[in-house]
């Protein structure tokens, strides 16, 4: 018996010993970029995208692509539009085979208005981007925000928003656009009547199809992580990860973080239930009917803002944000498919507001991380 335990623990050794090197990374980004974001493109490349200042004080949302070792020329896909400038409303441009493209943002109008817009564009060739287009119904000055996109079969995408039609006080719906290849809406559907207002969507692809995690909202203000699953035509009632039972009357605008490979499909999120200041993560390996018991992934008072990724042996790469003397650290550890937490990785110190969304890249060899601070936005690649 004490040989069978001393041979399984030296099995482990690896999972625990596992960390990662962070070296900065340069990207195409200029002077004030903010709100980085990732997606990986049909040939395994990484597709990043930023906002950034253009002639006048405008913005400009642009992308490049990192193949091979080397970044691709920067893109502008869309220029001097009124782009929200919050951490939690990012970006987001996705590759599909073939040569298509789409791209979706927030626009604010500013001013006394709380009005917030998803629009979507797409592109035949990744260079010559269609006019925007509101990707809703409504028009209504109200709050249409914190979307998250993925490509469909038939060649369009769905878009994953919420709708505040009676402000944040007020029921929001989790909602669900689907465009054709030209960006054009087809049909516009809701999920979820009522849900916590200000925690961005995220979706990913299981073999069973579509997954969606947001942050569920109960007439008792509990707002823990949920997630909903498209079958045979129609979304399954939500389901709660983990009943952390985080009981809150604002929005704690900290959302999850999702990613599947078939049936194996893992979800990370901050909770603050019992004043924890936690972050955690679960997986499943059932396209997310059930989930394991979460793991803990801060050591310290953390702050959410989790992104995740998927690794060949199935298990997860995480970052989020987590309190510093000084402001705020961007961190990032491994989890092996058994549930084992490897050690942290410090990637970047700064403000908590400046640093926004850490978000992650993985695909075979190549795992990044992008953030901000008060210049511009900046990346790094992580080893083993």
């Amino acid at each position: 018996m004490t040989r069978s335990l001393l041979l399984c623990a030296l099995l482990a050794l690896p999972a625990f010993s596992q960390t990662f090197t962070s070296t900065p990374l340069a990207n195409p980004s200029g002077p004030g970029s903010l709100q980085p974001n990732w997606s990986v493109g049909p040939d395994g490349s990484a597709v990043f995208s930023w906002i950034e200042p253009s002639q006048g004080g405008a913005f400009a949302l642009r992308y490049a692509v990192r193949h091979a070792g080397a970044w691709s020329p920067a893109i502008t896909i869309a220029a001097h539009r009124h782009f929200f400038h919050h951490p939690a409303e990012m970006p987001e441009v996705i590759a599909m085979p073939g040569g298509h493209w789409f791209a979706h943002w927030v626009e604010s109008p500013g001013g006394d208005s709380d009005a917030e817009y998803v629009y979507v564009s797409s592109s035949t060739d990744g260079t010559h981007w269609t006019m925007p287009l509101e990707a809703h119904h409504d028009h209504s000055a109200v709050q249409h925000g914190l979307a998250s996109m993925i490509a469909n079969p038939d060649g369009g995408a769905s878009i994953f928003w919420l709708e505040a039609l009676k402000g944040e006080d007020n029921p929001v719906s989790l909602k669900r656009t689907i465009v054709d290849a030209s960006g054009k809406e087809i049909r516009e559907e809701t999920i979820d009547g009522d849900v916590c207002g200000c925690c961005p969507t995220a979706v990913t692809k299981t073999s069973k199809g579509l997954l969606v995690a947001y942050r569920a909202h109960t007439k008792d203000n509990i707002r823990d992580i949920a997630v909903t699953r498209l079958e045979n035509g129609k979304w399954s009632p939500g389901k709660i990860v983990h009943a952390d039972n985080w009981e809150i009357e604002a929005c704690p605008t900290n959302a999850a973080a999702v990613a599947a490979k078939g049936d194996h499909v893992a979800v990370a999120w901050y909770t603050d239930a019992q004043e924890s200041h936690r972050d955690q993560m679960a997986f499943s390996n059932d396209s997310g009917s059930s989930f394991t018991k979460p793991v803990t992934l801060s050591t310290g008072h953390a702050f959410g803002y989790t992104s995740l990724a998927l690794d060949e042996d199935g298990g997860a790469i995480v970052s989020w944000l987590e309190q510093d003397p000084a402001g705020a650290r961007v961190l990032v550890r491994r989890v092996t498919a058994a549930g084992v937490a490897g050690p942290i990785v410090e990637v970047a110190k700064g403000g908590k507001m400046a640093l926004g969304y850490p978000k992650l890249f993985h695909n075979g060899s190549d795992t990044f991380v992008a953030w901000g601070n008060a210049k511009h936005v900046e990346t790094a690649s992580l080893a083993k």
